[in-house]
């Protein structure tokens, strides 16, 4: 794997310039989502052995964590899939509560094997006294329709699930939402060069969306200011995988559920003449006897605040009426 990087603060968002100038980017793709759901819960099995990309990512996401000072209550993992980041989240705070969030019911039952299960005793105790320890809740639903109340959640932390968001905006709102205020959003998603290998190599055989759309970076750090965060960052790594031939690598995508899940994808089988075609033009790409497959990878994070800022600007203002009556002499 290599390894190039580059790293800058989110500059501040240009002040408003005349009608539209808080309009957001439309979502660029449009999934299918029972198509996610059915890949990834296929996949729960052959997972672990085919992420070493997401371990890698997940690893870079942790140690940015190092330098929050936040001791959350309450932790949601988004996209948990079969646990590894929940493992190391439950380590790090210790003390917290978590909720492992993810569409695939499959993918949670592996991620409550990789977490340590209660002893007898534990159980035991569990029953006479609430809540004797930290809890850990399974939630299968999607990210877009978070099942949580408002400010219920001190950080939510997703590593390589936002990718998977049919409306980003829409998901970064309802983070926000369940956020409490001070709380923080950690994350790690894919943009727009990811497989640009792989892209290329489709465009030479059809015209029809075999790769998924991934968001750029500066969009991003523009539906965080717009959905209400504050002081975020946005960080991006290239990651560059490299294989044998393009049978590996499309192995290696199956096993972790990473199929094509455009809804405007080509349905029915990919003919011999076709793959032959694909193979022939990732050719082209061979360096050093191995065949590239690059990865861009955003990493972000940002604040809620005191949240007192409604998603359109406007400022929400809190006083006391009797106090003010006071001080007028009116009381």
């Amino acid at each position: 794997m290599s390894d190039e990087h580059d790293r800058s603060p989110l500059p501040n968002p240009p002040p408003p310039a005349g009608e539209g100038a808080n309009a957001m980017p439309q979502p660029i793709k449009e999934l299918d989502f029972t198509e996610i759901r059915r890949a990834f819960g296929h996949a729960a099995a052959s997972y672990d052995a085919h992420a070493v990309l997401q371990r890698e990512v997940c690893d870079r996401l942790l140690e940015r964590l190092d330098f929050m000072t936040l001791q959350p209550g309450r932790v949601l993992d988004v996209g948990t899939g079969t646990g590894y980041g929940l493992a190391h989240l439950r380590a790090r705070y210790a003390e917290a509560e978590l909720c492992a969030l993810d569409i695939a019911p499959t993918m949670l039952n592996a991620a409550r094997t990789r977490l340590p299960q209660p002893t007898w005793a534990q159980r035991v105790l569990s029953r006479l006294i609430p809540h004797p320890s930290p809890l850990t809740h399974w939630v299968c639903a999607d990210m877009e329709r978070l099942p949580l109340t408002a400010n219920s959640t001190n950080l939510v932390w997703s590593s390589l699930a936002l990718q998977w968001a049919d409306n980003l905006e829409a998901t970064l709102k309802g983070f926000h939402r369940v956020l409490a205020p001070g709380g923080l959003l950690i994350f790690a998603t894919f943009g727009p060069d990811t497989l640009k290998e792989l892209r290329a190599a489709f465009s030479a055989v059809d015209n029809a969306p075999h790769v998924n759309q991934f968001v750029d970076l500066h969009d991003i750090g523009d539906m965080l200011i717009h959905t209400g965060f504050a002081s975020p960052v946005i960080e991006m790594d290239m990651l560059t995988l490299t294989y044998a031939d393009l049978k590996t690598l499309m192995r290696d995508l199956k096993g972790i559920g990473a199929h094509n899940a455009a809804a405007a994808r080509r349905r029915g089988l990919f003919g011999k003449s076709a793959w032959v075609r694909l193979e022939q033009a990732y050719e082209t790409q061979r360096r050093e006897g191995r065949l590239p497959a690059t990865f861009e990878v955003i990493y972000g994070h940002a604040w809620t605040g005191d949240k007192t800022q409604r998603e359109d600007g406007r400022q929400v203002i809190q006083f006391n009426i009797g106090e003010r009556r006071r001080k007028l002499g009116q009381a």
